[in-house]
């Protein structure tokens, strides 16, 4: 293992690196240096994106639990086929691991978006935005989960033929070659950390056709089947539009790598579709009562709600207001709330224009006044204001009494970048909407806080 400090060499800190052998460090005492780093981009509220070829197909264990039962799958029409074997050591990479390679698979999305074509396999980042930004927490607790998860990582070995070609029949690889950590030897503190993919999702990755935007609440999801159903879903619905995708439970159950029996999983999928709160994706269940239940996915925003209904997870989409406020009378349409506030202000104008001439000229003055006002408070937040100065200060203090210990000005950055990228969950009540999120984020992960 690379966690033992060696004596530092002018202004470097040196580590074993981790994948050199015992036998190679006894006997030549190689070892490998790596400059400090000072100057990381900050990668802390960074676009997520998943790459779909591990979206849909059983890669990862499904459970807390170590698994050494391999994977075998092999595709209905048997043209792909995935094996996954865990090393006895450190057991499979699971599901929660896979919240790293969504975050590195981001990483170089991101790198890319900024135009930087000098890419390569070996990444590096800032333990402590890796581990905020998939919501794990910062404590040393989490720092050691880290750790574990890229150790299975590393050890689990995967051979497919997906992206298979004339030269080769199959690939084998690990998710990550190797992983190195600095750490100042005073304080101890993080100094950065280089992971280095493997080839083969690297070059998935780096076709950017291959990578798929996903929630940021992705992280929020506790079940493992619920966090793998929902990358499945993004993958097989997202761009199937009202129609989405229909599967049977047993098609289900292959593609998963679930160890759970049939019955046990359709009772899984059942509690999760009698939930339905993925974030992005609605599920239903057709034929629930036949030998062979099938379940429905659909994107949340091809949804229609033509009475502005909220969904259960608290948002209202653009279209619907806009349809409210169509068929609005000019008495309702004067009254109807100010637009959330990242909602574009010249569509909110233009969807006033088509009730303005119905409008008494002093509901015209209220209805722009409002508009006005929201304009102000999102120029207000794009400068910047904390949670203090945006949310209503009675939440403001609601959430600092029962979700203690969190910083609210950095999980609001976090928050926003889901609503910029996801413009049909808009809340009709910012702070009460961020209120409940907090709730969630609390309660789950409120075990990772310092001295909990």
């Amino acid at each position: 293992m690379f966690r033992s400090l060696v004596p530092r060499v002018g202004q470097r800190q040196i580590y074993w690196a981790k994948n050199v052998s015992e036998k190679d460090q006894s006997s030549s005492g190689r070892r490998v240096q790596f400059e400090m780093f000072f100057t990381l981009p900050d990668f802390s509220d960074i676009s997520l994106r998943d790459y779909q070829e591990t979206m849909q197909r059983p890669f990862f264990s499904l459970s807390k639990k170590k698994r050494l039962k391999p994977i075998e799958y092999l595709s209905p029409d048997k043209s792909v086929t995935v094996h996954v074997s865990a090393n006895p050591a450190y057991g499979m990479a699971t599901i929660w691991d896979a919240d790293i390679m969504i975050y590195l698979a981001s990483h170089l999305n991101e790198l890319r978006e900024r135009g930087d074509n000098d890419l390569s396999p070996t990444i590096r980042v800032q333990p402590g935005d890796l581990l905020k930004r998939i919501c794990w927490g910062v404590s040393g607790r989490a720092y050691e989960r880290l750790i574990a998860a890229l150790d299975r990582l590393q050890a689990t070995t995967i051979k497919t033929n997906i992206r298979a070609n004339s030269k080769s029949r199959e690939t084998t690889f690990s998710w990550i070659d190797s992983y190195t950590h600095l750490v100042d030897e005073r304080t101890q503190r993080s100094l950065g950390m280089e992971i280095t993919l493997s080839k083969w999702f690297f070059d998935g990755v780096m076709d950017k056709r291959n990578v798929l935007a996903i929630s940021p609440l992705y992280f929020e999801i506790t079940s493992g089947l619920g966090k793998w159903l929902y990358r499945a879903a993004r993958k097989h619905a997202g761009g199937n539009g009202p129609e989405g995708f229909t599967i049977g439970f047993e098609t289900l159950h292959q593609k998963s790598g679930s160890e759970s029996s049939l019955p046990s999983f359709k009772n899984k999928i059942l509690e999760l579709a009698r939930a339905n709160n993925l974030p992005d994706i609605s599920l239903e269940v057709i034929g629930a009562e036949t030998p062979r239940p099938k379940l429905k996915m659909v994107m949340r925003r091809h949804l229609e709600k033509p009475s502005g209904k909220i969904e259960d997870s608290g948002s209202v989409t653009t279209e619907s207001r806009a349809q409210r406020i169509q068929r609005a009378t000019p008495e309702k349409a004067a009254k109807v709330s100010p637009p959330p506030e990242f909602v574009d202000p010249a569509l909110v104008r233009k969807l006033l224009a088509t009730t303005s001439a119905s409008l008494r000229p002093e509901q015209q003055a209220d209805a722009s006044a409002a508009l006005d006002s929201n304009a102000s408070q999102s120029q207000s937040r794009r400068r910047g204001g904390g949670a203090q100065d945006t949310l209503d200060p009675e939440i403001y203090q609601a959430i600092r009494s029962e979700c203690p210990g969190w910083d609210l000005d950095v999980l609001m950055r976090q928050f926003d970048s889901f609503l910029n990228s996801n413009p049909h969950e808009l809340p009709r009540n910012y702070s009460k909407r961020f209120y409940g999120f907090m709730k969630k984020h609390h309660e789950r992960n409120k075990h990772t806080l310092p001295g909990f």
